[in-house]
């Protein structure tokens, strides 16, 4: 569904063409569609206008309306808009304003997000603003609270910005309930979205708009009878609810899609002509890196990792024989020292800051010359919105420079860099809406006014995610909220909602409603501690307390050291002293090199997309020709030694090494469901007598060793899809996982609150509690919402178990598998990890003794003097 164009008023033309600008036609058409009244979705390249394309219909409609009423009917918010980063909040207010000031429109505009000051957002309740910028977990909060039916009636429009970055998680969940809530608040609600990385735009147009109700719906408490007590839902339903019928190809969303701007300028760095045979930080490059700094305005150098923000950043400053202005930001720094760094790069104080994905979405600060990504990024999409940082203009070309840290990450980062030239983002699962979340929704639901089943079943059901929930598993959720479930209701602490005399659900009391709202949102992070500055309070007899907040890490992390170790954090090195409540104290260290250098972030998955562009890379010979002469040559020397996979097919090899033997195989599927893989895999090896030991992984390869050999084995069996049958439940009900999925279930769903008026639990405390409920719905309650919630969670995401089923079905009967005397060159950089992980069992006491250098100079033995370039 298209929208004609549209042209400008008067007023915002004159702007326009002071500024030297012609409206873009995408600009157009979002105007047309608001005339009509539509939702939409805009999808355009960075630089062109996006976010001011978003908000020009609503700032028309308010330079229209005239002089606003103090009270009553149009004296609400008009507009939300809504992204998934404060600080992109703060952004766009600081650019919005420029067209408000400059045309001098009587518009007032305001944030709102959790650094907001109380004060403030007493004030927006008191007088709310015309524009409200704000975060997801905000517009939750909204849903909970009191009045907020008359707060938003004069709601005209929502905008959601960077759309592709929350849609298809449990985030994404929330904030669709939470535009189905505001939709029945103010029915005439328009529905903007906007982002420049979507794959397929149809598939996001469904997610946004809302679902019609079946048809002939009529008065539902007729066909569902009366409201359920706590408990109806472990009993048989007495009737049952239609599914509604499935999505038709139009969703009634107009999707408006930009031009396409300038082609990237994309180079991929092979330092001094070589490219690593292993590594993870591309820390061999940090001269080159340096260099490009120095030949450049501001240059934006993202890393993956915090703990890989950190090592850089300490590269860099290392060589920086030339002081230039080098900043550091990521999401456990402390705001403040955030906020400096974004003051500095708006102003044009700084050369670089070294980054995570905190800078990733659409914030223009100052002016980005460069964007350097230090290894793989992982993913088309990724990418795109990280080089859309630099020049933010739509007709100019962005500059930007991969790092790769190996020869794998080169293969992907010429896979990534041809996809972006193909216009090809990351493919997109659809997604269907988890019970946690609806189980939060219903309760905040229930803090703000008192609901009925029938109409709340029917808001629900709405929402494109929660399209298909069926009226009994949506009666199990409102029991659950209401009691715990089966297992758990004598318990009287987990009754949080109850049924009023007119037979609705509300909230128990006012303090379980503050609870809930100290404790909304979906975003379950580990664990943390404040890492403060310690200081002797009374003197050196006294005891150490905390002082100045650096910034914040993760629990575990502070577990396995002692006082007096030294580790980087915020760009400098701290002695360890101990652990006070919520705060990890910390001193200035005079070591450089810190005892303890590795700390926090997990690595992003490698995109779906990206892995199947480097099999087949990998497998086309012609496709080599791009890749510099030493990549081409370890190619060479691979399929010599061994083979080259096809892209669907798994290469298998097995050879002896010292007193173990090894497998090695190259899925290309990331880490994730190469662990799974192997988990289940050692689980068969051992079946078989095979005796294995342990294994690694990394998003290209796995190695498992063993006491015995392999080359016998019957691969195609090995590899049977069934793994994922009986042996991933029996696993599943032995890891350590399962009960950490749960926990993040359980403080989802608000079954236990981290928060509480006047406290915090640790995460060990939290931990605890969630384990004995665990072990008591285990026992007594199997097939209770939470678990069936937590094994869902953790197929999808730290399994990985759909990506792996696609991989089983791929290769089922594509095994080949290739016998050697010794390691292959594909087989150095998994190889090398042996050693620097600790992996289960018994394999954690076996180290394999031999640098990345060792082992190249054993694959290169007696290797053709014209490969030996590949060394």
């Amino acid at each position: 569904m298209t929208s004609p164009a549209a042209s400008l008023p008067p007023l915002f033309a004159d702007w326009f063409a002071s500024r030297g600008w012609s409206p873009r036609r995408h600009q157009l058409e979002m105007i047309a569609a608001a005339g009509a009244g539509s939702h939409a979705l805009l999808v355009a390249p960075t630089g062109g206008g996006k976010t001011l394309a978003g908000f020009l219909p609503s700032l028309i409609d308010l330079a229209e309306r005239g002089p606003r009423p103090e009270f009553g009917p149009g004296s609400g918010i008009h507009t939300i808009y809504v992204s998934p980063l404060k600080a992109l909040t703060t952004d766009v207010e600081r650019n919005l304003m420029t067209p408000i000031r400059e045309i001098g429109l009587n518009i007032h505009v305001e944030s709102r997000t959790g650094d907001t000051k109380q004060s403030k957002k007493q004030r927006q309740r008191d007088n709310p603003p015309d524009i409200l910028l704000t975060t997801p977990e905000q517009l939750a909060l909204f849903c909970a609270w009191g009045g907020a039916r008359a707060y938003f009636a004069d709601l005209k429009c929502i905008v959601l910005d960077e759309v592709h970055a929350i849609w298809s998680g449990k985030r994404g969940d929330l904030l669709n309930l939470g535009l189905a809530r505001l939709q029945s608040f103010s029915p005439g609600l328009r529905r903007v979205a906007l982002s420049a990385t979507i794959d397929d735009p149809k598939l996001i147009a469904e997610w946004l708009a809302p679902v019609p109700p079946p048809s002939g719906e009529g008065d539902r408490a007729a066909v569902e009878g009366a409201s359920p007590t706590p408990g109806a839902a472990d009993k048989p339903p007495s009737s049952a609810t239609p599914p509604l019928p499935p999505m038709g190809e139009d969703s009634g969303i107009v999707i408006v899609k930009g031009d396409p701007g300038a082609v990237p300028i994309i180079d991929v760095l092979v330092s001094e002509g070589r490219v690593p045979w292993a590594g993870h930080t591309g820390q061999h490059a940090i001269p080159e890196v340096y260099a490009a700094i120095k030949r450049s305005g501001l240059s934006l150098i993202f890393v993956n990792t915090r703990w890989q923000c950190e090592f850089v950043f300490q590269q860099l400053w290392a060589i920086n024989d030339d002081n230039l202005p080098i900043g550091l930001h990521h999401g456990s720094l402390a705001a403040e020292q955030r906020r400096k760094v974004e003051a500095a790069m708006a102003r044009g104080d700084l050369r670089a800051v070294v980054c995570t994905s905190t800078l990733d979405l659409g914030i223009d600060w100052g002016d980005v010359d460069l964007v350097i990504q230090m290894a793989a990024p992982k993913g088309s999409s990724r990418l795109v919105q990280r080089i859309g940082r630099a020049n933010h203009r739509l007709d100019e070309p962005s500059r930007a420079l991969m790092v790769p840290a190996s020869r794998f990450e080169l293969l992907e980062c010429q896979a990534a860099k041809e996809a972006v030239a193909d216009n090809a983002f990351d493919w997109e699962p659809h997604h269907i809406g988890t019970l946690d979340t609806l189980a939060q929704h219903i309760m905040g639901v229930a803090c703000s006014e008192p609901f009925a089943l029938d109409a709340l079943h029917a808001e629900v059901t709405a929402c494109a995610p929660y399209r298909d929930l069926t009226y009994e598993a949506f009666e199990e959720v409102v029991d659950f909220v209401a009691t715990g479930g089966y297992a758990l209701r004598t318990y009287d602490r987990f009754a949080r909602i109850v049924r009023t005399p007119e037979g609705q659900w509300t909230v128990r009391n006012q303090l379980i409603a503050q609870r809930h709202r100290m404790n909304v949102g979906a975003i379950v992070a580990a664990g943390t501690l404040n890492v403060k500055v310690a200081s002797r309070r009374g003197g050196a007899s006294k005891q150490l307390v905390g002082g100045r907040k650096v910034g914040e890490a993760e629990e575990w992390y502070f577990e396995q050291l002692t006082p007096g170790d030294t580790f980087v954090f915020a760009g400098q090195v701290w002695a360890f002293q101990g652990i006070n409540g919520m705060d990890a104290l910390v001193t200035h260290a005079t070591d450089k090199d810190p005892k303890i250098p590795s700390w926090g972030g997990a690595q992003f998955p490698l995109g779906t997309s990206l892995a199947a562009r480097v099999r087949d890379m990998i497998q086309d010979r012609d496709h080599w020709r791009v890749l510099p002469v030493d990549v081409q040559e370890w190619l060479e020397l691979q399929a010599e030694r061994s083979m080259i996979p096809d892209a669907d097919s798994l290469l298998v090899e097995t050879f002896p090494r010292g007193s173990r033997h090894f497998m090695v195989a190259y899925p290309f599927e990331g880490r994730l469901a190469h662990s799974t893989l192997c988990m289940l895999l050692t689980r068969r090896l051992d079946r078989l007598g095979v005796g294995p030991l342990g294994f690694v992984v990394t998003d290209y390869a796995f190695a498992i060793w063993s006491i015995k050999p392999m080359d016998g084995l019957d691969w195609d069996a090995l590899f049977q899809p069934d793994m994922l049958g009986d042996d991933l439940e029996a696993w599943l009900e032995e890891s350590f996982m399962m009960k950490r999925t749960f926990r993040n279930c359980a403080l989802v769903s608000g079954l236990i609150e981290r928060r509480q008026p006047g406290a915090e639990k640790t995460g060990r405390q939290v931990t605890f509690s969630t384990d004995l409920i665990y072990d008591v719905l285990r026992r007594h309650q199997p097939d209770h919402l939470l678990l069936r919630t937590a094994r869902s969670d953790a197929a999808s995401g730290l399994l990985d178990v759909a990506r792996l089923g696609q991989l089983l079905s791929r290769i089922a009967g594509h095994i080949r598998h290739a016998p050697l005397e010794r390691a292959s060159p594909f087989c150095v950089p998994v190889l090398v990890m042996i050693g620097r992980e600790r992996v289960g069992g018994d394999a954690a006491d076996m180290i394999l003794e031999a640098s990345a250098q060792d082992l190249i100079d054993e694959v290169m033995e007696d290797a053709p003097p014209e490969l030996q370039g590949a060394a």
